[in-house]
């Protein structure tokens, strides 16, 4: 908190960022500003209002400094990841919502959907920027705009485009990060593609089935490309481990052409069980092994875990505001905290190995423990510190007899 606190403009508003960073952090059922003021002991919920709207500080510069953050303790052969995700909503008041398709419910509802762009590295992952999407519904009516604190002369940008934004403002900062990688609406954005390859920066990015690849032989669907591969061009290689174990697939690749610099290929992930495929553009400055590809390609898993430990662990989502800025106030703040979490859990992998007998440290038990301990919530400690040893050494021997059954089947 002390790194961010140049950031508020007047000094009073630092001790309640820090009680809403804490509540972010807290075992509350649910946490929104009245929630929030309530377990921070204030007497009303008008301050955390307030600090969310009206108090003077920029959610940018704090974003800022969450990269930072980031970045200085995560650094170890980092991928960002792009990726949306949509919180549903009622009515239609609040900025950017309108009837779309959002994959935290699998179907179009009346939802707000927000790009994030993901730091992951081998050490952890945590979000790094943010950028909210804003329909043409509200973007060709000035007056709804600026009821929302979004300026009158507002632009559509595409989700692709915001990724673009938020890629070229984290290289712009002096952060360096080999990869990109996204999924299908990313993918087939040409604009995105071109963007990364005028900054030297790779990519691997998912296509649809339908996608068409420049090959020597012309142009053609990567679903027809796919047929032709022989099978014992394929290579079963891990896209990394899960949570049942390594995600094993049969990969290959092909060449394709393109008169400017730099090394192109169509990447097939066939999946061992089901044969169903998956495609990937990828980009790089100079040729890299398929099993480099393979492990990018793997990391978009990433963004799925941060949504689900940030929406969990620290309230990404439970944001009950309508205007732009408190919007960006709040999701600023929340990913702070994941960071918080994810940065203490990878200096705690590295500084204290875990005994053979208990799994790593989790987000989630950083945050029981952070709750019990720090926010004082139990009378005894010790008691927590023993149910927290019980949960990880009964997670380690359940991990445990899972490979064994995996290494039996292989």
């Amino acid at each position: 908190m002390s790194r961010i606190a140049g950031r508020f403009t007047r000094v009073e508003s630092r001790p309640r960022a820090r009680k809403s960073v804490l509540g972010l952090l807290s075992d509350l059922p649910r946490k929104n500003c009245w929630a929030i003021a309530e377990w921070a002991g204030e007497r009303t919920p008008d301050g955390m209002q307030h600090l969310l709207g009206r108090a003077k500080w920029d959610a940018d510069q704090v974003r800022d400094e969450v990269g930072d953050y980031v970045v200085e303790h995560l650094h170890d052969e980092a991928v960002l990841v792009v990726d949306e995700t949509g919180d549903v909503k009622k009515g239609t008041d609040t900025v950017g919502v309108q009837r779309q398709y959002t994959g935290t419910a699998g179907r179009i509802e009346n939802a707000q959907v927000a790009v994030y762009l993901v730091y992951a590295g081998r050490r952890g992952h945590a979000a790094v920027d943010r950028e909210l999407y804003v329909p043409r519904s509200w973007t060709s009516d000035p007056g709804r705009c600026r009821a929302v604190g979004l300026g009158d002369n507002t632009e559509f940008v595409t989700k692709p485009e915001l990724a673009a934004r938020m890629v070229t403002r984290f290289l712009d900062a002096c952060h360096r990060a080999a990869w990109v990688v996204g999924d299908e609406v990313y993918g087939g954005s040409p604009r995105l593609r071109t963007a990364l390859e005028e900054r030297g920066t790779g990519y691997v990015l998912a296509v649809a089935c339908s996608h068409e690849v420049p090959t020597g032989a012309g142009r053609f669907r990567a679903d027809m490309l796919a047929r032709k591969v022989p099978k014992r061009a394929r290579q079963k290689l891990s896209a990394g481990a899960g949570a049942k174990g390594h995600r094993f697939y049969d990969w290959a690749v092909i060449d394709l052409t393109d008169p400017r610099p730099g090394s192109r290929q169509l990447l097939i992930r066939r999946n061992r069980s089901t044969g169903e495929r998956a495609y990937y553009r990828c980009y790089s400055p100079a040729a890299v092994p398929l099993t480099t590809l393979v492990r990018v390609a793997g990391s978009r898993w990433r963004v799925e875990e941060f949504f689900q430990s940030g929406k969990g662990l620290a309230a990404l989502d439970e944001h009950q505001v309508r205007r732009y800025p408190s919007w960006s106030r709040w999701v600023t703040l929340a990913m702070l905290a994941h960071a918080f979490l994810a940065v203490l859990r990878a200096n705690e992998h590295e500084g204290h190995p875990s005994p053979d007998e208990l799994i790593p440290l989790t987000c989630d038990e950083i945050q029981r423990l952070f709750t019990a301990l720090v926010n004082r919530t139990v009378f005894d400690p010790v008691h927590q510190l023993r149910w927290s040893v019980w949960r990880r050494r009964h997670q380690a021997r359940s991990q445990t007899s899972h490979y064994r059954r995996q290494a039996a089947q292989a």
